[in-house]
C-alpha cells in the first residue's frame, strides 16, 4: 500500500477532516490563485490534535486538549512571493485568504531566484514510500493521568533523597496533511508523536538538583514503561548530588550522547542554505573540504521507518534519498532548499524544512564501545551531560556555554562537577573529534553516541 492510500486510509482514524477533503481545499485554493492571475502556486491543508496530561507530587495538575487547522497559500507573480494562511476552510475564506497572498506577491519586490522547485526534483506518486509515521494512540485523560503518576511515582520509590518533583506527563499528538503546487507535485502522509517525561529533584536546601529523563516515539508501543523513566531520571538527579567546582584548566570533554547530537545540529546549521548564501557561517566553501577527523562519517537517511526525521518528500514537495553529508571527515553535501540552492548556483538537496535522520558515526568505533568504555578513552577529563546557555556563534565557530556533569579520573567517574563554562572553536572541536561511542541516542532527527572531544578550555573556581 503506497503512502497516499495508507493516509486515506488512516486519516480518518481521530481527524475531522479527509485526505480527500484536504485534497478538495487545496484544489479550489490552486485554482482560484491561477484565475485571479498568479504565475505558480502552492498550498497545503493541515490538522493536528492531541492529548497532554501532566501530574505533580501525586496530583493530577493539567488536561489538555488541542485541535488545529490551517491552509497556507503561496503565490507567484512571476519571481515575486506572497504568503498567506487561514483556519477557516469556507469557500469565501480560502478566496479571500489567496487574494491576500496574490496582494503579498504583487507588491513585494522581485527574487530572481524566487519560484517552486524545478519538474525534474519533484517527487511523483512513485516516488513516495509508506514510511510507517502514523501510529494514533487511544489513549484517554485517565489512563494518560495513570501513566505519569506512576512514573514519578518510580521516581520518587528510588530513593528517600528524591524529595521532590517538577512533575511528570504523557503526550499524545497526531497530524496529517495534503501539500500541491502548480509545477505537479502533490502528496501527504498522517504521522504522529508520542511522548512520556519526568523531571524529579534530589536533596533539600541548597543542596538539591534536577534532573529529567523522557521517551518519544512514532508508536505508543515503543516507549519506554513510566517505571524505567521514572526510575532512571531519579538515578541521574541523585549522582548529581554533592557537585562542587573544579579549578580552571584545559583538557579533554566527553559529551553525553543527548549533547552530542547537539553538536550535530552545529554542523547542520553551519551547513545549511541561509548560513551559506548570507555567508554568516564558519564552514562557508566547506565543500570538499576536511572538517573532521578522516575516522567520521555523516549519513542522512530520510526513509527509515518511523523515524522521526522521515519523509519522502521535503517542504516543496522535492523528493529526498539517502546520503553522505560527510565521507570520511570531508564535507561531500550541504542542506538546500530550491532557495538556498539557486543563491549557490548548486542544485537542491531536498532539505526545504530541515535535515532527515542524521546519523555521526565513526570508523573506529567497537561495538563495546559503552559509556564506561568512553570515559576509559576520556581518561582524566570533563564527562559533560548538561548544557546552558546560547553562546555559540555560528559566524565565527566560537562556543562558550554553561556545562555541569562529572570529573573522571582514570577512566572513572570521582565526583559531580557544576557552574563551570566550557569553551572552544566549533571548527577545532570538530577536528578534534577522538572517539565516538556505540551508546547511541535519537535525539528528535539525530542519532549520535557519546562524542569525544580531544581538548577545550574548562573555566572553574
Amino acid at each position: 500500500m503506497n503512502q497516499a492510500s495508507r493516509a486515506t486510509n488512516r486519516s480518518e482514524q481521530g481527524f475531522s477532516y479527509s485526505r480527500q477533503q484536504f485534497e478538495e481545499l487545496v484544489d479550489r485554493a490552486l485554482a482560484h490563485a491561477k484565475k485571479i492571475g498568479a504565475t505558480d502556486a502552492g498550498a497545503e491543508a493541515s490538522e493536528g490534535c492531541g492529548l497532554s496530561v501532566s501530574v505533580r507530587k501525586g496530583e493530577l495538575e493539567n488536561v489538555e486538549r488541542n485541535r488545529d487547522k490551517s491552509l497556507g497559500v503561496t503565490v507567484y507573480v512571476g519571481q515575486r512571493r506572497g504568503n498567506a494562511s487561514t483556519s477557516d476552510f469556507s469557500d469565501a475564506a480560502i478566496q479571500q485568504t489567496v487574494q491576500a497572498a496574490y496582494d503579498i506577491a504583487r507588491f513585494t519586490a522581485e527574487d530572481p531566484v524566487a519560484g517552486l522547485p524545478d519538474a525534474k526534483d519533484i517527487a511523483g506518486p512513485d516516488e513516495q514510500p509508506d514510511l510507517d509515521l502514523f501510529h494514533p494512540w487511544a489513549i484517554d485523560s485517565q489512563e494518560a493521568a495513570r501513566l505519569s503518576l506512576e512514573c514519578e511515582a518510580a521516581a520518587f520509590a528510588t530513593d528517600k533523597r528524591i524529595t521532590n518533583s517538577e512533575g511528570a506527563g504523557v503526550s499524545a499528538q497526531q497530524s496529517h496533511f495534503f501539500s500541491a503546487h502548480t509545477r505537479g507535485f502533490r502528496g501527504g502522509y498522517a504521522s504522529s508523536r508520542h511522548s512520556i517525561s519526568v523531571a524529579p529533584i534530589a536533596g533539600r536546601g541548597e543542596h538539591m538538583q534536577r534532573d529529567a529523563w523522557y521517551s518519544s516515539m512514532r508508536a505508543p508501543d515503543e516507549l519506554a514503561a513510566p517505571q524505567a523513566v521514572g526510575r532512571y531520571a531519579a538515578e541521574r538527579a541523585l549522582a548529581r548530588l554533592k557537585a562542587r567546582k573544579i579549578a580552571t584548566r584545559e583538557c579533554p570533554v566527553l559529551f553525553e550522547s543527548p549533547l552530542a547530537a547537539g553538536l550535530l545540529g552545529g554542523f547542520v546549521q553551519a551547513v545549511s542554505g541561509g548560513s551559506l548564501y548570507r555567508r554568516s557561517s564558519f564552514l562557508v566553501d566547506s565543500l570538499g573540504k576536511s572538517i573532521f577527523p578522516g575516522h567520521v562519517d555523516v549519513l542522512e537517511d530520510p526513509h527509515l521507518p518511523r523515524g522521526k526525521g522521515s519523509s519522502p518528500f521535503d517542504e516543496e514537495g522535492v523528493r529526498t534519498s539517502a546520503r553522505k553529508v560527510v565521507d570520511g571527515g570531508r564535507v561531500e553535501g550541504y542542506f538546500l532548499s530550491s532557495y538556498s540552492a539557486r543563491k549557490l548556483g548548486m542544485k537542491t538537496t531536498g532539505n526545504a524544512g530541515g535535515s532527515h535522520n542524521l546519523s555521526l558515526t565513526s570508523r573506529l568505533t567497537d561495538p563495546a564501545d559503552d559509556l564506561p568504555a568512553m570515559l576509559r578513552k576520556l581518561g582524566t577529563g570533563l564527562f559533560v551531560i548538561e548544557l546552558m546557555g546560547q553562546g555559540v556563534n555560528y559566524v565565527t565557530g566560537d562556543y562558550s556555554r554553561g556545562a555541569s556533569g562529572f570529573w573522571v579520573e582514570n577512566g572513572e567517574i570521582a565526583y559531580p562537577v557544576q557552574e563551570i563554562t566550557i569553551a572552544g572553536n566549533l571548527k577545532d572541536m570538530f577536528l578534534g573529534i577522538d572517539a565516538v561511542g556505540a551508546d547511541t541516542y535519537n535525539y528528535g532527527a539525530k542519532t549520535v553516541g557519546s562524542v569525544l572531544v580531544n581538548r577545550m578550555k574548562v573555566a572553574g573556581s
